[in-house]
Order: C-alpha cells, then structure tokens, then sequence
C-alpha cells in the first residue's frame, strides 16, 4: 500500500438512539466525538436507523394479506361487479 493516501480505519461505535443500542464496527468515518465503550475511548457516531431498527430486516413490516391480488380485489370491488 502507498502511505499516507488511505484513511485510518480504526474501530467505531455507532449508537442507534431508535432502539438504544451500541455497535462497534471497524470504520473510517471521520468523527471528533467519543464514548467509553468496554473499557476504552473510541469515536462515537449517532445512527436514526440500522439493522436492529429496520423494519425490513427486524420483521416488523406490515403484512399484507396472504390471498392474492385478484381475491383481494373482489373483496374490495366485487359488490360492484353482482348484479
């Protein structure tokens, strides 16, 4: 590798405030704040969301019904289509 062209990467704990929860991940991120973590001082970033947030990777999106579109669809508008 050249010297002195690639960022520092140095492990990072991110915090997830939507669910409190703390990751600590290798990262380059640039940050200048800081947290005691498992007994050390390492760079500290605020996440909105992330894995443990997620909807699509927690599970907790809505479902839809299990039917189909066209059972779906006659539920809806087939009264309209009775006559």
């Amino acid at each position: 590798m050249k010297p002195n062209i690639h960022p520092a990467y140095r492990p990072v704990v991110f915090h997830d405030t939507t669910v409190d929860q703390y990751f600590k991940v290798g990262s380059t991120i640039k940050t200048e704040r800081t947290i005691e973590f498992e007994g050390e001082t390492l760079p500290y970033v605020t996440l909105d969301v992330s894995s443990a947030s997620h909807v699509y990777y927690t599970g907790k999106q809505k479902e839809f019904t299990k039917e189909g579109s066209a059972a779906r669809f006659n539920q809806r508008f087939g009264r309209f289509l009775k006559k």
